[in-house]
């Protein structure tokens, strides 16, 4: 479980976010929605400790994760897995170097049990023969899975997604989807996933927060989107002329 509270940010006279009060419950795939700029990044990166709040507190289970001191932030970061949104592999390492890179930074593992655990996690979102390619040689979708693979190599508690489905058709976005989601029950992982695809939403969303010029506007399920009468809810989702006929049928 990961909870946001009474976070505040501001860069100078800017304020980007403002008295957000959210719990993230681990086994969940919790997603952050809002339309560009409505502060979803910035409290990502809080989240994940990028970013200081400039009031409020950031709690990782039972530890006030904002008041630690640097030894013990590498510790709860030990414990975190990233998927970044241009999935950030690096180009000149092939995939088993790419998918080992935090065990090579963390653990000291030998080289079979590291083998052992990219073998495992590649073959869990179903990539084969793929170790010795670099990225270049791999679709999108398919690096967006040795992504996945790299963020859960550690066995993570805490999963944060940034965008995931970013530059990837529908049939593929839908596996990253579920993929995530499945990893994410199978494991008991707190996910937190930053997003503004609404397929997303209503494929994986357990808990969802919608945020509005740096306020929590509405938070609620899947369930809940379509037969919400939340205004700033309603403007977001059925932005389209597909969706708002979707809409009609409801109601």
């Amino acid at each position: 479980m990961i909870r946001a509270e009474n976070i505040a940010k501001s860069f100078g006279d800017q304020h980007i976010l403002e008295d957000i009060n959210l719990t993230f419950e681990a086994g969940k795939t919790n997603l952050i929605i809002g339309r560009s700029g409505a502060g979803k990044t910035v409290l990502l990166k809080i989240l994940v400790g990028l970013y200081p709040p400039t009031s409020g507190i950031v709690w990782y289970d039972n530890v006030n994760f904002t008041a630690l001191a640097k030894k013990k932030v590498r510790d709860i970061r030990m414990q975190v897995g990233m998927l970044f949104q241009g999935t950030a592999l690096f180009d000149s390492m092939t995939i088993e170097e790419n998918v080992r890179f935090p065990m090579d930074m963390f653990t000291n593992k030998t080289a079979k049990e590291k083998l052992d655990r990219v073998n495992y996690c590649l073959e869990r979102v179903s990539l084969k023969d793929v170790l010795k390619k670099y990225p270049s040689q791999l679709s999108g979708g398919m690096q967006k899975r040795v992504g996945i693979a790299r963020a859960i190599v550690l066995q993570p508690k805490y999963l944060f997604c940034d965008e995931p489905n970013s530059g990837l058709d529908p049939k593929t976005s839908l596996v990253i989807d579920e993929l995530i989601h499945d990893i994410t029950i199978e494991n008991n992982i707190t996910t937190i996933i930053n997003t503004h695809d609404m397929n997303s939403v209503m494929e994986i969303g357990d808990n969802i927060a919608l945020l509005h010029n740096g306020h929590l506007a509405w938070e609620g399920s899947n369930d809940e989107v379509l037969t919400s009468k939340n205004e700033v809810l309603q403007d977001f989702v059925f932005a389209s002329p597909f969706l708002q006929k979707v809409r009609n049928l409801h109601t």
